[in-house]
């Protein structure tokens, strides 16, 4: 049987619809149950009928560090896909980061140790992977940096760590490393906010840009290289790197909407995390914009994903397409 963490998220919510709709038998812990209609959701994005196969899940309420749940979770459990995780890039946030990605991988590892589990894929952050000292693109080899990384590509890297450490007590393991993952159904969250904002008008950019993947490249990757002889290895998955400008263009255009126009310059990321702080500060809401956040934006890192197109003759799909498929759900949803 294969266990899924996080499967009421982007990635582990589709994951599970590959996984189901091809046959295996799957568990699948949630924190609430409301969470679970979000991936209901997603499965009804792909097929009409979903109620068959979502029935296939086996859904067990567990928190990551909850030992005597996690620990029964296990039971049966041959695979693991750890996909969860806890997104912010707010300093405060710190704390629930660590506990979350770094403290709930390290158990997660602990029971794939104890449990003789056949090979573990955890999904980790292009975040993690450094910048280059040249004008080379980055790579999986790339050494990271953690006087440049805000909190959130730390709690990733340090739970990659723990990944690691899984590896040499001798669990095969993959790590992937995603770019901006393209998808639907979430938002509120991760690159959906960007639809959010651009449908609501959205007039600046960010300079330079990053690189972009569409979520069910990233889904048939990790099951392809789970499936494969190959372990304790990491992949960037990245189908294009793309300018801020273009990328936010491309969104724009499939939401109907104009693009946004004003370039955000330095001294304006310099003022807006400032006024950022001060704004989070007063309401106590979670910062939008924190200062390495901010600083992050002036390299213009691109990344490489020749390992996995090579050693599994892997092909990305388009990302405007994947752009354009959310921007159809979207303006359903939001009509």
């Amino acid at each position: 049987m294969i266990l899924v963490t996080g499967g009421t998220g982007l990635v582990g919510a589709h994951l599970l619809y590959n996984l189901t709709k091809a046959g295996h038998k799957v568990r699948a812990i949630y924190r609430t149950k409301d969470r679970i209609l979000f991936t209901k959701k997603v499965f009804s994005y792909y097929i009409d009928a979903n109620d068959a196969i979502f029935s296939l899940i086996n859904w067990v309420k567990c928190d990551l560090n909850d030992i005597p749940s996690l620990e029964s979770v296990f039971d049966e459990i041959t695979h693991v896909y750890h996909c969860a995780a806890f997104i912010s890039f707010d300093p405060k946030d710190a704390k629930k980061l660590f506990k979350v990605n770094v403290k709930g991988t390290s158990n997660i590892v602990n029971l794939c140790v104890e449990n003789n589990i056949v090979k573990l894929c955890y999904v980790s952050s292009i975040a993690t992977i450094g910048i280059p000292v040249s004008n080379n693109k980055a790579n999986e080899n790339t050494a990271f940096n953690d006087t440049l990384a805000n909190v959130y590509a730390l709690s990733k890297h340090n739970a990659e760590m723990e990944v690691w450490r899984g590896s040499q007590e001798g669990i095969d393991t993959i790590i992937v490393n995603p770019g901006v993952i393209i998808g639907p159904g979430f938002w509120n969250n991760g690159s959906g906010i960007l639809f959010s904002k651009i449908y609501k008008g959205l007039q600046f950019y960010p300079p330079n840009g990053t690189g972009f993947v569409p979520v069910n490249d990233v889904v048939n990757a990790m099951q392809k290289l789970m499936d494969s002889t190959i372990f304790n290895e990491n992949y960037i998955l990245v189908a294009e790197n793309i300018a801020f400008k273009k990328a936010f263009g491309i969104i724009a255009t499939a939401l109907h909407k104009k693009s946004p126009k004003f370039l955000l310059k330095k001294w304006m990321l310099q003022l807006f995390w400032r006024l950022d702080w001060v704004k989070s500060f007063i309401t106590r809401t979670e910062r939008v914009l924190s200062k390495k956040t901010a600083n992050s934006l002036y390299f213009n890192t691109t990344y490489n994903s020749e390992k996995i197109q090579q050693q599994l003759n892997f092909s990305f799909s388009d990302v405007s397409n994947a752009v354009g498929f959310c921007a159809t759900i979207f303006l359903k949803e939001n009509p």
